[in-house]
């Protein structure tokens, strides 16, 4: 694992990306992001470009139906 000061807490998290702590456990669980492990004590952790990543997929316009 990277220097633990490179991650963000899930309530940062979820603070950075607008949305609740829960919806990102959502999201976590569905496969949607995926969530690091403190060593320690287990907490999710997150990388801001894997947050970057999340929130470019979801402001992308969904594919136009014909």
């Amino acid at each position: 694992m990277d220097n633990l000061r490179d991650f963000l807490r899930i309530s940062e998290a979820a603070e950075y990306l607008g949305v609740s702590p829960n919806t990102l456990r959502n999201w976590e669980n569905a496969g949607k992001i995926a969530a690091h492990r403190h060593p320690v004590n287990g907490y999710r952790l997150f990388t801001k470009l894997e947050l970057d990543a999340l929130l470019s997929q979801l402001q992308e316009p969904p594919p136009a139906r014909t």
